[in-house]
């Protein structure tokens, strides 16, 4: 069997690429099967995905017999994408493994279960969805800071240090590893005390 390996993560979850691939390729090694493609891509639910567009045009000229992921979350979008997915590789007549789940969707009662997972998968994404925004409602309502750490605003000085050096904010920005807008913004907002 040619299978072709999808390893994707979220941007703040990078450190698990080597291991879903690590994972995947025993297996594939395991059954016996040869690797013939490896694709990873590093997207979050949202976007667009042109590594996972990619390996399935491979499955669409018939250059794949399975496809192995690591987890059926990393493949689908959503439930509707997930599904539409594997019903289009089921009419390829490409197989399609996830291993978390021990799905083989060569089976009858594989592609049932895929079904049934990606079902409690989308409801689990939704659960975690409105966890976080019933917290940063209540982060909100008791004036308590919430996201990400205003990192670019603790550089503040050093901002204000390198544009009186004369620096273009763009070399401040990458010098820092803050973005060019926060650089403008702080410059914007005037020199901070004691700079």
């Amino acid at each position: 069997m040619r299978a072709g390996l999808y390893a994707r993560v979220s941007t703040h979850d990078q450190q698990t690429l080597p291991m879903q691939i690590s994972a995947m390729s025993d297996y594939v090694s395991h059954r016996g099967w040869e690797i013939l493609r490896e694709v990873s891509e590093v997207a979050s639910g949202a976007t667009l995905r042109p590594q996972r567009e990619e390996i399935m045009k491979a499955a669409r000229r018939r250059e794949l017999d399975v496809i192995v992921v690591w987890r059926l979350d990393r493949w689908g979008r959503s439930v509707t994408d997930l599904l539409s997915s594997l019903n289009e590789l089921q009419e390829l007549g490409v197989g399609f493994v996830s291993l978390t789940e021990a799905l083989d969707m060569t089976t009858a009662s594989g592609r049932a279960l895929a079904g049934m997972l990606a079902v409690f998968a989308e409801f689990e994404r939704e659960i975690l969805r409105d966890r976080v925004k019933a917290g940063i409602a209540q982060a909100r309502k008791e004036g308590r800071p919430h996201g990400r750490p205003p990192t670019a605003k603790r550089k503040s000085k050093k901002v204000w240090a390198l544009a009186q050096d004369g620096m273009r904010p763009g070399y401040i920005a990458k010098k820092l590893g803050i973005s060019r807008t926060s650089v403008r913004r702080i410059l914007a907002n005037g020199e901070p005390e004691n700079p």
